[in-house]
């Protein structure tokens, strides 16, 4: 497997860790002003959605990611069954933050429903944000990448929209380890064809505001969790800071909001684009599950 294939995982669970610390401030003057520039990872404050945390743990997204990481390590491609087994063990007993949607599908799974049944009617891109690993495994055959990722996205987030970003996204990461530059692939990813989503228009959205700085962007075009906002933030960082990824991930942060699920998506394309460059060495260092990923990931390809 390829070194940037591998990155490309590392530096979306870098994304979100690092988001970790100010993760849903949304005040960007409050945020710089109580954190300074987050360029390292950081404790998350006491009493917060993440209290508990320690800087370089994942949020509950990216802790659901490795859930998914470690099924396709095990199985060796990916198993829906499998998956939502280890999501529903995870999940039932999770000392960190629940979710909307996470609580939802718990209820969801305990009616009788399968993995099939079991998503809310969230909008909510976290659904999306997972991609990564399966990217990573499945990304010697498109069809069934895309199938994978649209089902673990509908187990949790079942909504139309979200689905097709999981797909737009999962495609942009496929077409960057092709060998396209991250803005070629995102708009090759544009042209699969999507019933539900406006991928057109909030593609336009993204790629236009890429002269305005992040923080200016991304209160603009929305902080919130919602598809419909962060998924033209992450296409505005990703064109932005297509050339420097650590400053993608910082910026991100200072925009405030929902900065994980963004950083996920982020941080993969340009993971795929940049390889190991992508990622500062002391984040590298300092990600505590960054031992079980590498696992996972050697794992995966073997």
């Amino acid at each position: 497997m390829s070194e940037k294939a591998k990155a490309m995982v590392l530096a979306s669970f870098t994304g979100d860790a690092l988001a970790l610390g100010a993760h849903w401030e949304y005040d960007p003057t409050a945020l710089a002003r109580r954190y300074g520039r987050v360029a390292g990872y950081l404790d998350p404050p006491a009493g917060g959605y993440h209290s508990g945390k320690r800087a370089g743990d994942q949020t509950h997204y990216g802790d659901q990611t490795l859930v998914l990481l470690r099924s396709l390590a095990e199985r060796g491609s990916f198993d829906l069954d499998d998956f939502a087994r280890k999501w529903r063990e995870r999940m039932a007993t999770y000392d960190g933050y629940i979710d909307g949607a996470t609580r939802m599908t718990l209820k969801i799974f305990d009616f009788g429903e399968g993995p099939h049944n079991s998503g809310s009617n969230s909008t909510d891109l976290a659904g999306a944000s997972r991609v990564a690993p399966l990217v990573y495994a499945l990304h010697h055959n498109l069809e069934a990448l895309v199938e994978a990722v649209r089902s673990q996205t509908k187990m949790t987030h079942n909504h139309a929209q979200v689905i097709e970003a999981a797909e737009f996204f999962a495609r942009t990461a496929w077409g960057v380890l092709g060998g396209k530059s991250p803005r070629a692939a995102l708009e090759a990813a544009r042209e699969a064809g999507y019933a539900s989503a406006p991928i057109g228009r909030w593609l336009a959205q993204g790629l236009d505001s890429a002269g305005e700085d992040t923080v200016t962007a991304i209160g603009r075009l929305g902080q919130t969790c919602r598809v419909d906002e962060a998924m033209p933030g992450v296409i505005h960082l990703v064109v932005r800071h297509e050339r420097d990824p650590a400053a993608c991930l910082t910026e991100n942060v200072m925009a405030g909001g929902d900065s994980a699920a963004r950083g996920m998506l982020a941080g993969m394309i340009l993971g795929a684009a940049h390889g190991r460059a992508a990622i500062p060495k002391a984040w590298l260092d300092g990600l505590a599950a960054r031992s079980a990923i590498e696992r996972d990931l050697v794992a995966i390809a073997s």
